[in-house]
């Protein structure tokens, strides 16, 4: 199972936030650069970023950050946040994205990520599925879909995708413990190679995670609170 540790951006500053609520903003490190080259050299090799302010503002405002850490790293980006247009895409890929997220986009024009799909290929592709009880949310959680978040992962796996992110939105940065029976709904009732997001509080949370069969785990909050240290994701990841 993958370790995927998260790096959100506002301001070109490492943040996180709580059930997405901006207003619970704390800022963790100014340079984000730092955190991930920390991640680095513990072991790990793959690292979710995200453009909080692009998600806001429907375009990708720090392509400049992704930049930096493609450039002066060999982690393995998937990058999402304000991923509307063509434009914004290939930016984020000739930035050193080796894969985008697509979340509001993939809910409010289909059409046009089914031809990401094709275009770029489905592993360059991820699904972001972020809901709350069980129904998907968009432009950065503040919108309510129809949208049911088995059906759209279905949705989407009949047009090619493999990859899903599923962030639990109640749970996220909140370190009360991940969605491990949404996660197991999803494992149950699709084939997609599942990535579990929101909720990871301790160590256990994230052997759990691989027990239930996820294919990737993404850990924010409890990095940068001290809840699992860097040491312990290492251990995971040598064993």
């Amino acid at each position: 199972m993958k370790i995927i540790p998260a790096i959100d951006i506002i301001d070109g500053k490492c943040v996180r936030l709580s059930k997405g609520d901006y207003d619970t903003k704390k800022i963790y490190n100014e340079h984000p650069l730092e955190v991930a080259k920390e991640f680095e050299a513990s072991g790990i090799q793959f690292l979710h970023l995200v453009d909080l302010d692009g998600a806001k503002s429907k375009h990708i405002v720090n392509q400049k950050v992704l930049e930096n850490i493609a450039k002066e790293t060999s982690l393995q980006i998937d990058f999402g946040g304000g991923l509307k247009t063509e434009k914004d895409i290939e930016t984020a890929f000739n930035a050193g994205a080796k894969q985008i997220t697509i979340g509001s986009i993939a809910v409010q024009n289909p059409e046009f990520c089914y031809q990401l799909i094709e275009k770029y290929g489905a592993e360059k592709i991820i699904l972001g599925a972020d809901c709350e009880n069980k129904m998907i949310k968009t432009s950065g959680w503040l919108e309510q879909s129809d949208k049911n978040v088995i059906n759209f992962i279905l949705d989407y796996q009949k047009k090619g995708i493999r990859n899903v992110i599923c962030t639990d939105i109640s749970k996220d940065g909140m370190l009360g413990g991940a969605s491990t029976e949404l996660y197991r709904e999803i494992l149950e009732k699709t084939s997609v190679q599942l990535v579990a997001s929101g909720g990871i509080s301790c160590i256990e949370d994230v052997y759990l995670m691989k027990e239930i069969g996820c294919a990737g785990t993404i850990i924010g909050k409890a990095i940068y609170e001290g809840k699992i240290t860097l040491k312990e994701l290492q251990k995971f990841i040598e064993n």
